[in-house]
């Protein structure tokens, strides 16, 4: 494997050199209470210092820092500011017809929250209370955020790709007071009716009390008298300012729910002041960042990539940070490099997904936009494979900019294992080394460390960071087998890695049944219960196989209830429940109709068999001999050759 040497002009500008990261980064790990209290103290404002640093006993699961403190983090995110950042812009906003963009100011980021702030107080909104956002990518989604944040509410952000079922248990589980969203969503050139979706979803919701609407479009959509209200006509009736509450430093910030290997999503629990924290030190350290940085991430903030690194990490240090409505193919391929280019933006951060599907539009479109302004680029959600790593990096970056092959998860709140721009010789494919204070290992199929150089085991992480999540909502114990029982004494990630003899980490996907789909994590038990609901499976089966854009795509093998008189029709029908339960970004890719799965003598359904067979490799099914009907697989894999 070829590794790229630290450019010369990177590294002549960057804020941390290689031994300076190797220094600081053993002074982390050897010295982690001192290390964080005084990046803690460097980074954000407290209103009540802190005395005691960390408490974390992975045994127990239990997880506090800077437990005795005070603060609030919207007053870290923009209060802060405004002495000597009023009139930086702190938000561009990037609408999905470029002519309808509009750009904030943090004194106009501050008026803005403090009028929804304001808003959701008079409605009664008030700490420790759950608000759901379920907003396409509008300024109104940050305000919203910092809002809550400001008043010590609890918010919950729904990606606004979600059906109204998976958005009504999410309602449901965090008892939720107050609904945040808009008529109507744009994403290129769909129109998605949120309301509708909202409506369906509150059906069976009875804890919410009212639903503020934005009115994203023209278009008139039904409103519940006493419950909904809209949202831009309420804020015309607040003015003045609103003092943030002091909340403590472990109170929560937010929920966010994520697939798990079960059906039921989990409420990711982050609390406020380790969270911000985290995600400050390790946006301005991963990307480099600098006072007058023009920042794109071009995430969605309906999942965590966009909480830690469009809102708290940028919005905390100050930055101007963009926020994209559209998709990269909207109105052509050349979409973000246009953005880049009209912007002048300097760190740009992406899905391999993305990359791989403007690598198939083709090297024209990049080279058509001055893109020299660009100093990092960035990969996240899914290991980057090695054509659209080189692509990224040879079109997109020139050859000359750092490339930062981010790990991390929704759990953990920010980025675990990653280069740093001029300080890390890149190996395409590689998310390289730990960032400070983290301690990662393999743990292999004996559950014994792998403690020489290189190895494959399951990823593990031996201590705590500040970023890490701190519970399951309203089930600790859900949080305590999950993470803490696989490996006593560790937090496991659920991820399977191999380190190299240069001490460098390669993520090898998954090792539970929690699949990567552009970037999304998908648990198969949830896929399946929802197809479960169509009249026409009986049962099924979910795994993932390899696909050229998605990194990982869906193949759902499904019995079917009766004779299928149309296939197409029956295929595309079963597609369908899935995306009215959970979302079209969770439709299976293929539905593959059969007349029974490969199960053992006790019931349990043979996944290792099925991915062969989805990925196509029909000669190493191994021994089934073990199983209740071995011919099962013989015809499964006859008729995966049909599919073909």
């Amino acid at each position: 494997m070829k590794t790229y040497p630290v450019h010369s002009d990177i590294a002549a500008q960057a804020q941390i050199t290689e031994s300076q990261y190797h220094e600081l980064y053993s002074y982390s790990i050897k010295n982690p209470q001192e290390f964080w209290a005084q990046k803690a103290r460097e980074f954000l404002s407290w209103q009540r210092d802190f005395s005691v640093v960390s408490e974390s006993d992975f045994n127990q699961a239990r997880i506090k820092w800077f437990a005795d403190g005070e603060l609030n983090v919207c007053y870290n995110c923009v209060d802060r500011h405004l002495d000597s950042r009023g009139e930086k812009t702190a938000i561009i906003w990037e609408a999905n017809d470029a002519s309808d963009s509009k750009s904030y100011t943090y004194k106009e980021l501050y008026q803005e929250v403090n009028r929804m702030a304001l808003l959701f107080r008079k409605l009664g909104v008030g700490k420790g209370d759950r608000v759901i956002i379920y907003l396409p990518m509008i300024p109104e989604l940050a305000f919203a955020m910092l809002a809550c944040a400001r008043i010590g509410a609890i918010h919950s952000v729904v990606f606004a790709g979600f059906s109204s079922e998976a958005l009504s248990d999410r309602i449901r589980d965090c008892s939720a007071k107050l609904v945040i969203t808009a008529n109507q969503g744009l994403r290129g050139s769909k129109t998605i009716e949120l309301k509708e979706i909202v409506d369906k979803a509150l059906v069976n919701a009875p804890s919410v009390e009212h639903v503020l609407v934005h009115q994203r479009t023209n278009s008139n959509c039904p409103m519940a008298a006493g419950r909904d209200l809209v949202l831009n006509l309420e804020l015309e009736k607040v003015s003045g300012d609103l003092e943030p509450a002091i909340v403590g430093a472990e109170d929560p910030l937010f929920i966010l729910y994520t697939s798990g290997s079960t059906g039921k999503p989990k409420g990711v629990l982050h609390t406020s002041a380790g969270y911000l924290l985290y995600a400050a030190v390790t946006h301005k350290y991963v990307f480099d960042y600098r006072e007058d940085d023009i920042y794109f991430c071009a995430a969605d903030i309906g999942w965590i990539t966009g909480h830690s690194y469009i809102v708290y990490g940028p919005l905390a240090n100050g930055a101007t940070t963009v926020m994209f409505e559209s998709v990269p193919n909207y109105p052509d391929p050349g979409r973000y490099w246009e953005v880049i280019d009209r912007h002048k933006v300097n760190i740009f951060y992406t899905a391999p997904t993305a990359i791989r599907s403007l690598e198939k539009e083709g090297a024209e479109w990049p080279a058509k936009y001055d893109l020299s302004s660009l100093r990092v680029l960035g990969s996240v959600g899914e290991p980057i494979n090695l054509d659209a790593w080189n692509w990224y990096y040879q079109n997109v970056g020139r050859n000359r900019c750092a490339l930062v092959d981010t790990w991390w998860q929704t759990e953990t709140g920010g980025i675990l294992i990653t280069p740093l721009p001029g300080a890390t010789p890149l190996k395409p494919g590689s998310a390289t080394s730990p960032f400070f204070g983290i301690v990662p290992t393999l743990i292999d199929d004996d559950g014994k460390e792998i403690v020489e150089q290189a190895g494959k085991g399951r990823l593990c992480i031996k201590h705590s960071w500040p970023g890490q999540m701190r519970t399951v909502y309203g089930d600790h114990e859900r949080f305590k087998a999950t993470y803490f029982s696989e490996v006593p004494g560790m937090y496991f990630t659920g991820d399977a890695a191999e380190r190299d003899q240069d001490g460098y980490y390669w993520i090898r996907g998954r090792v539970d049944d929690v699949l990567n789909v552009s970037g999304h994590r998908l648990g198969t038990a949830e896929i399946e219960s929802a197809l479960a609901q169509s009249p026409m499976v009986v049962e099924s089966a979910v795994v993932g196989f390899p696909h050229p854009v998605k990194g990982t795509g869906i193949y759902a093998f499904c019995i079917a209830e009766g004779e299928i008189s149309d296939l197409a029709e029956a295929e595309k029908a079963v597609k369908n429940t899935v995306r009215e339960v959970i979302g079209p970004f969770a439709a299976p890719d293929i539905v593959h109709f059969v007349s029974g799965l490969p199960k053992t003598r006790s019931g349990k359904i043979m996944r290792r068999i099925l991915r062969k067979i989805a990925e196509g490799d029909l000669d190493s099914l191994g021994d089934t001999s073990t199983l209740a009907d071995p011919g099962v697989v013989t015809e499964i894999a006859a008729s995966r050759k049909n599919l073909s």
